[in-house]
């Protein structure tokens, strides 16, 4: 098990741990002073505790995602990494791979606990940050399968947001059926509900639902739409059984977006932004695939449509 001050030594140096920052039952990331002048990094392992404990199918998946992720982000080119969080070292320890990554603040979702909803301005602006990542995920043949706050950095100098942790994505190439993977609570319903033959047939479209689900994630201070809660919710109590149970007690597939949601997100924005800002998220949270926006394009002239300035929201109006 990783502790401080263990060393670790990579392709191009060596680092000292410093403080764990963050952790999942998958991986752990420790705060890391790197080779002479370089600086500290995020430091990000996979969680070795957890692999004596699983089985040998798990602990193959886990190593996979791990390598998966570092050729992925060894695959960017320098102007591809704007909000992409850069990988800077890469290698081995103990027989399990490590990733030295560029040292952000804090993820979106302590950001949001500490700080609240962001200007509308702002807002958008990292939407269309996040727009612009998965663009670059799509363009290099992936599907990223779990946008979430969690796995957005956001930068405190410059003021922007990074997209980390790619270990769930998937390759674009291969669009059969795959097996669970991602977070329920921030899941396109044909990510979270298997499809007739079993698995889940997922694309780049199931990444667009998961923008939408964090575009009311921001706007609202961090809150989630109703139907995100329910699958979180159902996961938690069973699993992936839990969509099963969620089917028989709707009576078939939720409502992705439901009137008291659009109320919700409606209270949080300018009058002006109100009917551009509520098309867009009625695109991203449509239900089915084929009618949410064709691709980054459309999404970016969707957000281009509502106006930055701000005003009288809808509930002092």
């Amino acid at each position: 098990m990783a502790q401080t001050d263990d060393i670790i030594t990579l392709e191009l140096g060596r680092y000292r741990l410093l403080e764990p920052i963050a952790g999942s039952a998958y991986g752990l990331v420790w705060r890391a002073s790197g080779p002479s002048g370089s600086g500290d990094v995020a430091l990000k392992l996979v969680n070795a505790a957890q692999m004596e404990r699983a089985a040998p199918a798990l602990r193959a998946r886990w190593v996979q995602s791990a390598q998966a992720e570092i050729a992925f982000l060894q695959s960017l080119e320098p102007w591809d990494e704007c909000h992409i969080v850069r990988l800077l070292d890469s290698g081995w320890h103990q027989g399990l791979p490590v990733q030295a990554l560029e040292l952000l603040g804090q993820d979106l979702a302590r950001h949001s606990a500490a700080c609240g909803a962001p200007p509308l301005p702002r807002a958008l602006a990292w939407m269309r940050q996040l727009n612009q990542a998965l663009a670059k995920v799509h363009q290099y043949g992936w599907r990223y399968l779990d946008l979430k706050p969690a796995n957005v950095l956001v930068d405190p100098w410059l003021d922007r947001v990074k997209l980390a942790d790619f270990g769930t994505s998937r390759r674009l190439a291969s669009l059969e059926p795959h097996s669970y993977c991602g977070t329920a609570q921030w899941q396109a319903p044909e990510q979270f509900f298997p499809a007739a033959g079993g698995g889940y047939a997922t694309g780049t479209h199931s990444d667009y639902f998961a923008l939408g689900a964090l575009l009311f994630y921001v706007v609202t201070g961090g809150q989630s739409p109703a139907y995100c809660a329910e699958c979180g919710d159902a996961y938690r109590g069973r699993l992936a059984d839990g969509a099963a149970d969620l089917l028989a007690r709707h009576g078939g597939l939720p409502a992705t977006l439901q009137p008291l949601d659009e109320d919700r997100f409606a209270a949080a924005l300018p009058v002006a932004a109100l009917d551009p800002a509520l098309a867009l998220l009625r695109a991203l949270l449509a239900p089915a695939p084929a009618d949410r926006p064709r691709n980054a394009l459309h999404i970016s002239r969707l957000l281009d449509a509502i106006p930055y300035s701000e005003g009288p929201c809808l509930r002092a109006a």
